[in-house]
C-alpha cells in the first residue's frame, strides 16, 4: 500500500511539472508537499441528502420479461418502475394486476406510474385512465392527440390524477419538446403537464436544464438519458458520454425542488443494455451525491 501511495504522489507531482492544468480543483506544482497531494486525492464529501428518487422507464426493458427487469433493478438498487403494457397489459385482470404488484414487492420495487400510453381517441383515453385506476397509480405518462387535451383535462379532474405528456423530440410531430407541452397545457388543470424527456428535448434543439427552470411547475416525471447530439441525428448513449450537462441539470433539480421520479430510459444496445444501464445509473448517482 505504501509503494502504491508513493507511486501516486510521484505521478501527480510529475504531471504537475508537465502542465499547469488544475487537478482536483487545485493547482499542483512540482514542489507540492506530500500532505497536499494526500489532501488532493481524497474523495469529496457527499451532500447531506440526495432527494432524487431514481427509477426505470419500462421501455428500457422492452426486450426482457418482468422477472429479468426486476432482477436488474434490484442489483442497481432502484426501487421505482414506470409500468409499460408489455409487462402489464392494458386488459390485465385484477388477479394479474395483484400478481404483478406482489412480484414487484418481492424485489422491493414499486410501480409508480403507467406509460407512455398513446391516446388517439376518447375511447383510448377512457381505457388509459381506467387502467391506471385499476393498477393503483396516480400518474399517467401519456401521448394524446392535441384535440383530445380538453377531454383528458376532464378526466384528470374526475380521477384526481396527474397526467404527464411524454416528449418525443423531432421524431414525431406530437409534443416534440418541453415548450410545446407547456404551451398546450398551461391553461388546463394544473395536474396536466409533462414527462420531461431530457434527451428528446435536447434533440429538438432545446436546453433541458433551461426548460426545467422555466416549466418545472408542470414537470411531473423525468426520463433521464444522454444523447450524442442536439439534433435529430443524436442517438442514445451512456449517461455522461453525451451532450447533456448533468451537473447543471442536478443543480437545477435542486434549485426548483424537483420531487418527481427520475427514470432512466436507456435506448442504446437495447438487446444487451445491462452494462450501459449500470454505467448510466452509477454516473447519475455519483453526480446527484456530489453536485
Amino acid at each position: 500500500m505504501s509503494d502504491r501511495r508513493s507511486f501516486l504522489k510521484k505521478s501527480i507531482a510529475g504531471l504537475a511539472m508537465l502542465s499547469a492544468t488544475p487537478l482536483v480543483g487545485e493547482q499542483l506544482t512540482a514542489g507540492v508537499k506530500a500532505a497536499e497531494v494526500d489532501q488532493a486525492i481524497k474523495p469529496k464529501k457527499a451532500k447531506a441528502a440526495n432527494p432524487f428518487q431514481l427509477g426505470m422507464a419500462g421501455f428500457t426493458c422492452v426486450n426482457f420479461d418482468l422477472e429479468t427487469t426486476l432482477k436488474t433493478l434490484k442489483r442497481l438498487d432502484i426501487h421505482y418502475l414506470c409500468i409499460k403494457d408489455f409487462h402489464l397489459p392494458l386488459n390485465a385482470t385484477d388477479g394479474e394486476i395483484k400478481a404483478f404488484h406482489e412480484k414487484c414487492a418481492s424485489y422491493d420495487v414499486t410501480g409508480y406510474a403507467v406509460g407512455p400510453i398513446y391516446m388517439k381517441t376518447e375511447e383510448e383515453v377512457n381505457r388509459g385512465f381506467e387502467y391506471a385506476k385499476r393498477v393503483g397509480v396516480k400518474l399517467i405518462v401519456g401521448v394524446p392527440n392535441y384535440e383530445l387535451l380538453p377531454y383528458v383535462d376532464t378526466k384528470v379532474k374526475a380521477y384526481d390524477f396527474h397526467y404527464a405528456i411524454h416528449l418525443h423530440g423531432p421524431d414525431i410531430k406530437t409534443f416534440p419538446d418541453a415548450k410545446d407541452a407547456w404551451e398546450n397545457t398551461k391553461n388546463l388543470d394544473p395536474r396536466m403537464g409533462m414527462c420531461l424527456d431530457i434527451g428528446h428535448d435536447l434533440r429538438n434543439g432545446c436546453d433541458p436544464v433551461a426548460d426545467l427552470k422555466k416549466y418545472h411547475t408542470r414537470v411531473f416525471d423525468m426520463h433521464i438519458k444522454d444523447v450524442t447530439d442536439s439534433t435529430k441525428a443524436g442517438h442514445g448513449i451512456e449517461i455522461g458520454r453525451g451532450k447533456i450537462d448533468f451537473p447543471a441539470l442536478v443543480k437545477m433539480m435542486r434549485k426548483v425542488n424537483y420531487t418527481g421520479k427520475c427514470s432512466l430510459e436507456y435506448e442504446k444496445d437495447m438487446k444487451d443494455p445491462f452494462l450501459g444501464i449500470a454505467e448510466s445509473i452509477g454516473y447519475f448517482k455519483a453526480i446527484s451525491d456530489y453536485v
